[in-house]
């Protein structure tokens, strides 16, 4: 790939294998011809942002289920903190340890300011190709509403 590593529109996404808040290990090309996905990466665990963005993905997930994509929330937070995060708000969803941020590192994920991890969305087709970045630290809610917009955008194609 001529962009190294990093997720970049319009190119293949690059593959991962991170654990997940049940402990089972997840890894990208699972959902390759079988769904879309949406990967979020937040900053942190059960904070103000991160709590109102994973809420709001959890409030649409039926209907992104019944589109055919999957969500995935990332952060560096451990396994337990996931486990613990999704219990306590109901989260559907796949959360995923990346400790170390060694994946949001490979993936060009920025951080605000230097300082906080970054908070960006990208919608990945089902044949594995980045079709949407978006990256917001603080128009939390907005990442669900770009997801939605690009799910509908693939749901015409």
């Amino acid at each position: 790939m001529p962009n190294g590593n990093k997720a970049t529109l319009d190119q293949e996404a690059p593959d991962f294998e991170l654990q997940s808040e049940s402990g089972q290990k997840v890894r990208l090309s699972d959902f390759r011809d079988k769904k879309i996905v949406i990967v979020y990466f937040y900053p942190k665990d059960d904070t103000p942002g991160c709590t109102i963005e994973s809420c709001a993905f959890r409030d649409v997930y039926e209907d992104f289920k019944d589109q055919g994509a999957e969500v995935i929330g990332i952060s560096s937070d451990s396994v337990d903190s996931h486990k613990q995060f999704a219990e306590k708000h109901k989260l559907p969803f796949l959360l995923l340890s990346d400790a170390g941020g060694k994946v949001r590192s490979a993936w060009g994920v920025p951080s605000t300011l230097g300082l906080l991890p970054g908070r960006v969305t990208y919608i990945i087709d089902k044949k594995g190709v980045v079709r949407n970045i978006f990256n917001s630290q603080l128009d939390v809610q907005k990442h669900v509403s770009e997801a939605k917009k690009m799910l509908a955008q693939l749901q015409a194609e």
